[in-house]
């Protein structure tokens, strides 16, 4: 019984991600660009960052949890020649993808932000203004 409620919270907890980056994308950046003013960015960053990082925090934690559960061997996790081993060598090669996404953008992308370089967060040509 405790299965589906573990699975929930991992589900609930990627929701939580996805979406974030959604509002950011679709809301804030948008306006962003639009006023020229890259302090919305920041206030959004600060914000999500209470709900996000703890979010992200559960989706480890229940991820490493159902693993357990489905292979309790470890030495099948990382063992590319069975379903369960290459499911978890992909998710936790995108766990450490974000990881490396989200300090790069927190320590170096967001406390260097202006309004000159703004496009390049939103993946725009300053030349084109079309996407790269």
């Amino acid at each position: 019984m405790i299965i589906p409620f573990i699975i929930l919270i991992h589900i609930i907890a990627a929701t939580i991600s996805a979406g974030g980056h959604l509002v950011l994308a679709i809301g804030f950046l948008s306006k962003a660009l639009k006023d020229q003013d890259p302090g919305l960015i920041d206030f959004f960053e600060s914000s999500y960052e209470r709900i996000g990082i703890p979010a992200l925090f559960f989706q480890v934690i229940t991820g490493f949890y159902l693993i357990h559960y489905y292979a309790s061997d470890e030495s099948q996790w990382l063992n590319l020649d069975m379903h369960i081993g290459r499911i978890f060598v992909v998710k936790l090669s995108c766990l450490m993808l974000t990881i490396l996404l989200a300090a790069h953008a927190r320590f170096r992308v967001i406390p260097n932000l202006d309004k000159d370089n703004l496009r390049y967060l939103a993946g725009l040509n300053f030349r084109t203004g079309y996407f790269f």
